[in-house]
């Protein structure tokens, strides 16, 4: 029995068992829809999207076991008006959460270690040492009063003392507190004015050393990922933030804490790859409706093809559950392709029924004539298209291995509802019948045209396809995952903000050594490389050259020393104590006055100064607290940086050295790149060049790159093995030679043309779109097949066939669905989006321009109906 008689036999068997059919499709839709809602679940956590015995994965799964404090975290970032707030904020945050066990397995502060905080001079250069410490001395006079009095009854007097000074003629030598003067004023006539800010004492005592650790302050959290819920983050983002409001300087709006880091950036790419999905697929159903109608003329037919299409993908999605269970990142996306795929055999019956009904006007025979005729072509092109997808699935990138599994089965299962149910589901609405062709009758003309042209029209394909190779080398591979990020998220645009301060590179290399010491000298090699701008080891927070630092930290504190002792006594602050400080130090100042210009800092304060003398209390306890609410903490900070000890490796904290030492005393190198190692091509050199020093190395670039030669390898053998593939199934179906290569053709010709256009729009390869490349085999093939399987019949009117009106509004429909992808606000889908739609768009110029030129050229057999 010939392949015709029996797809011809299933699609008769449906029509005359139509309600059976139809009840069997509920209840087989019913129980999909229970086992997909049941066992199909969807899971963001993209570690699994490749096998763990990869090497490069095997590495990465190993580094995680030996620093398990690294992984699953969010971090804080903190910037306030001062450096004071930053840190007031971040430990209250700290506190806040700390017995939040159930989202938060660790919280920590790397920049609150309090061995940095006593030792954190010694690691500064000698030059930064010096400048440093020259800050803290110039402010000695300031410090005495400061200490034994650390509040604005004591500030009243060290200014005061300022003014005496100038009154005596010492004027010249308060230059260097004009930085302290000018804070003083405006925190004095803020506070009067009712907008009342702390008075920043980092800034002032400590100098640039304040700003050496850059403008922000970090928090990491650990946390305990969901990764059955969209956001595995989601929760324990809300509870820092829930308790990040609560908080004085973010409730003032002097700080901002904002979230980013590993969890983040995929709680918010999964976020961006949802945003406006559902809008989208409303409105693709609505537009592809639209193309249906213009396709078929009438929702008698419009209702039967979508009710197949939801038959099939909730088959699909059953499928999903048993032969998954767990859809990922990628394997999620499969519903969108499904549609836009598997409308085409649907559009194709239903077209080319309507065809056949101007002979055959009844509707049961025409359908199993329909069926005789097209089955055998919608089968050839869902084996094709299923061959396409399901060539991922031997592949290291198991993410689309997984998508390739469900659509490609997707496939065979909307071939058989096409057959089965689309039928039955026809009888039922019964449309009406045709009186005249289906076909293009304007584009009929233009068959002769392409006739009588067609050697000019091959040419030109020709030149476009030496082009296309020509330029084959220039289509390029973005291996920056970042780029398939949307910039618009808080974690990217707080990254972003990061991503040029060594202290938060996301791109480093690391490295494990047997020993501190080949660690250190790992370090000292990697230093080397042109592309790399700094190393690190456990041995970075041992300070060099403690002799000459610790001379110096020791001579600076044998003149602060008594300066910085704390008072022995404390005095309670009363507003008549502070008015009566404000009115002796301008009696002091007064006399200063006529030698200094209007607008000098001090002759500002003392106009303060004069308006605190008949300020009332809670004006004058106000002011008191702005100048003096950090004091007290920053002269202990000065102490304690004053009596800082030669340290060996063995005095590095726990918290510290866990971090660059394991139990078994390997020690870890981390490298990192200079800004010209950051981009896709630089991160490669960067590797490169490290790998041959370290060939055990490790960490985010090896991952990025590593993982971009996966996926690549994965594309290529997919690539291969789907032309493979359908090549065989040609072979199988059309049996000659000559009509394999009339569908192959036209198809590498799409292929080059997809290429050429992405090369001069452009639109390079990344980790999201690159699935784009071996679809389009499976996708464009379709077209190819219904047109030579005609011309194998005879038919000759190709532009103006129902074939050609289907494989059109096919087009469009599929286009459609690509297009939503095309609009997504997350820059890898809509890459994948838009190269989707180019190669669609380049399969239906060579379907609708080539192909007719390419078999005017090759003789009929002989002449019947499509």
């Amino acid at each position: 029995m010939s392949i015709h008689r029996v797809l011809a036999g299933l699609v008769a068997f449906s029509q005359r068992n139509t309600i059976a059919v139809v009840l069997a499709a509920v209840l087989a839709v019913i129980a999909g829809g229970f086992i997909a809602s049941n066992r199909l679940s969807v899971t963001t956590d993209t570690a699994l999207m490749f096998p763990e015995d990869l090497p490069w994965r095997a590495h990465q799964l190993e580094f995680n076991r030996d620093f398990p404090q690294n992984t699953d975290l969010i971090v804080g970032v903190i910037d306030a008006r001062i450096p004071e707030e930053a840190d007031a904020t971040a430990a209250a945050l700290q506190v806040a959460l700390s017995g939040d066990h159930d989202h938060f397995v660790e919280i920590r502060r790397p920049d609150a270690v309090p061995y940095l905080q006593k030792e954190g001079l010694l690691l500064l250069d000698t030059a930064q040492l010096q400048s440093t410490l020259d800050t803290i001395i110039t402010a000695q006079p300031f410090l005495g009063q400061l200490s034994a009095d650390p509040s604005a009854r004591g500030i009243f007097g060290a200014l005061g003392l300022i003014g005496t000074g100038v009154a005596q003629g010492q004027g010249g030598k308060i230059d260097g507190y004009l930085p302290a003067l000018n804070g003083f004023h405006e925190v004095m006539a803020d506070a009067i004015a009712g907008k009342a800010h702390p008075l920043s004492w980092q800034r002032l005592l400590g100098g640039k050393l304040a700003d050496l650790g850059g403008a922000y302050k970090f928090e990491l959290f650990r946390i305990h990922p969901e990764f059955g819920a969209l956001k595995p983050g989601g929760s324990a983002t809300q509870a820092i933030r829930d308790a990040a409001a609560q908080l004085e300087f973010v409730k003032s709006g002097d700080a901002h804490i904002r979230i980013t880091g590993p969890v983040a950036l995929a709680d918010d790419e999964f976020s961006t790859v949802a945003q406006g999905a559902v809008t989208g697929m409303i409105g693709s159903i609505a537009l592809i409706t639209l193309w249906l109608f213009l396709a078929v003329h009438s929702w008698r037919l419009i209702v039967p093809i979508l009710l197949t299409l939801a038959t099939g993908l909730v088959f699909t999605l059953a499928f999903a559950a048993l032969a998954v269970g767990t859809l990922n990142l990628v394997s999620v996306g499969f519903g969108i392709l499904f549609i836009g795929i598997a409308v085409d055999f649907a559009i194709q019956f239903s077209v080319r029924l309507r065809q056949v009904r101007v002979t055959i006007p009844d509707l049961k025979p025409a359908l199993t004539e329909t069926g005789r005729r097209v089955a055998p072509q919608i089968l050839v092109a869902a084996a094709a298209t299923a061959a396409g997808f399901l060539a991922f699935v031997p592949t290291d990138f198991r993410g689309v291995a997984e998508l390739g599994l469900i659509a490609g089965v997707g496939m065979i299962i909307a071939f058989f509802c096409t057959l089965i149910f689309l039928p039955a589901f026809i009888i039922l609405f019964r449309p009406a019948g045709e009186r005249e062709d289906v076909g293009f009758r304007w584009a009929a003309p233009l068959d002769a045209v392409m006739r009588r042209r067609r050697w000019p029209i091959l040419g030109l394909f020709g030149v476009l396809a030496v082009l296309a190779v020509a330029l084959l080398p220039r289509l390029t591979f973005d291996s920056d995952p970042l780029h398939t990020k949307s910039a618009n998220t808080e974690a990217m645009r707080t990254l972003y903000d990061l991503i040029d301060s060594p202290l938060t590179n996301p791109f480093p290399i690391d490295v494990i050594e047997p020993s501190v010491k080949e660690a250190v000298a790992t370090a000292g090699r990697l230093a080397k490389l042109p592309l790399v701008s700094s190393t690190l080891t456990v041995e970075s927070f041992v300070p060099t050259d403690q002799t000459d630092k610790l001379a110096a930290v020791a001579d600076a504190a044998s003149l602060l020393g008594p300066t910085l002792d704390p008072p022995t006594t404390i005095t309670v602050v009363t507003p008549d104590k502070i008015r009566a400080a404000a009115a002796a130090a301008l009696k002091k100042i007064g006399p200063a006055l006529p030698k200094l210009a209007k607008d000098h800092p001090l002759a500002l304060i003392a106009g303060d100064l004069t308006q605190l003398a008949t300020a009332k209390d809670d004006v004058l306890l106000t002011v008191d607290q702005s100048l003096s609410r950090f004091l007290p903490a920053q002269l202990a900070q000065l102490r304690n940086l004053l009596d800082a000890r030669e340290v060996t490796l063995k005095d590095v904290p726990p918290e510290i050295a866990r971090d660059w030492l394991l139990p078994d005393g390997r020690a870890r190198v981390q490298a990192l790149p200079t800004k010209e190692g950051r981009d896709s091509a630089g991160l490669r050199r960067f590797v490169d060049q490290v790998m041959p020093v370290a060939p055990n190395a490790g960490g985010a670039a090896v991952i990025i790159v590593a993982t971009a030669d996966t996926i690549i390898g994965s594309f290529r053998s997919a690539a291969i093995t789907a032309l493979i593939a359908i090549a065989a199934i040609l072979f199988v179906t059309l049996v000659r030679p000559l009509d394999v290569a009339l569908v192959l053709a036209p198809l590498l010709l799409s292929a080059l043309l997809t290429v050429l256009v992405a090369v001069l729009v452009p639109v390079p390869l990344n980790f999201a779109n690159i699935i784009a490349l071996p679809l389009l085999l499976g996708v464009g093939v379709s077209f190819n097949i219904y047109f030579v399987m005609n011309w194998r019949t005879g038919r000759t009117d190709i532009l103006g066939s129902a074939t050609a009106r289907a494989i059109l509004f096919s087009a469009l429909t599929t286009g459609t669905a690509f297009g939503s992808l095309a609009l997504s606000a997350h820059p890898g889908t809509a890459s994948m989006g838009k190269l989707l739609l180019i190669s669609l768009g380049c399969t239906l110029i060579a379907s609708l321009t080539f192909i007719p030129a390419l078999l005017a050229v090759v003789p009929p057999r002989r002449k019947t109906k499509a």
